[in-house]
């Protein structure tokens, strides 16, 4: 599943695609997406406004219309927006095609079909906030050792499955919450209200860091994820733990080992995380 790297990557990589330009028509493939297609937004809302401003909130990518309507999308676990000419024929997932005032057509493809588009006025957004109770995001103040370890006391599930809960902190998927443990030095079955401040401290320091080292490298390309120009991230080349179970450690040698952790794959240090 694309992470906050990820769609960071194809919000920024979209922006100056699209911005200002006006869409001239919507085509949809009649698939089922994991929410219905909002046919009567889309055609009222969508078909003849002007995008003005890209953003993204957590794992979504918010598209800002004039008529104050806002197209929102979010990837699942195949999704891919990218541009493309028109004449280009069609792939096979391409669910949603955007006819662009340039000739462009902005293609929504989605294999598994998990991901969904939604369309929005601002009035509704605020009225049924999709984003209501998600935590921070992890470059923002508000997500400070100080706010983790208040969050975390008493908190008797391992940090891992805590940093990966949306309502804690947004974006922190499963990639990068084993990469920041790791470079943390915190072993991912520890319970998060055992962690100190210090500990908390370390651990926003390096998602920050990991997190801005993965957006400059265009993600991490595990299994198909691509940019808007259809490109693979290569942070995967610079993973630490994840996927390198058996694998030795670059730091004392020995085999990284693999768990299970709320569902998830789970990779560490024996000994270098404590």
């Amino acid at each position: 599943m694309p992470e906050l790297p990820e769609v960071e990557v194809v919000c920024r990589g979209l922006a100056p695609l699209v911005l200002k330009r006006k869409i001239l028509s919507v085509s949809y493939s009649n698939k089922k997406l994991r929410k219905p297609f909002p046919r009567t937004k889309m055609y009222r809302q969508v078909e003849g406004a002007f995008i003005l401003g890209v953003e993204r909130r957590a794992k979504y990518i918010l598209l800002r219309l004039t008529g104050k309507g806002i197209l929102l999308f979010h990837l699942g676990m195949t999704g891919k927006i990218g541009i493309f000419d028109r004449d280009i024929p069609r792939r096979k997932h391409d669910h949603l095609r955007f006819l662009l005032d340039n000739g462009k057509e902005m293609r929504f493809n989605d294999v598994r079909r998990f991901g969904c588009v939604e369309v929005y006025s601002e009035k509704e957004l605020q009225e049924n906030d999709p984003f209501a109770g998600l935590g921070p995001e992890p470059f923002s103040e508000d997500f400070s050792a100080d706010y983790l370890l208040e969050k975390a006391q008493g908190k008797k599930q391992p940090v891992k499955s805590f940093l990966m809960d949306n309502r804690v902190v947004v974006g922190l998927g499963n990639i990068y919450a084993n990469e920041t443990l790791f470079a943390a030095c915190t072993h991912p079955q520890t319970q998060a209200g055992q962690l100190l401040k210090m500990d908390w401290q370390l651990i926003v320091k390096k998602s920050r860091l990991i997190l801005e080292k993965a957006i400059a490298m265009g993600g991490s390309t595990i299994s198909d994820y691509e940019n808007v120009s259809g490109e693979a991230g290569y942070f995967q080349l610079e993973l630490e733990v994840y996927g390198r179970q058996g694998q030795p450690c670059r730091r004392c040698g020995l085999p990284i080992i693999r768990s299970v952790i709320g569902g998830r794959a789970t990779f560490c240090c024996p000994v270098c995380q404590k």
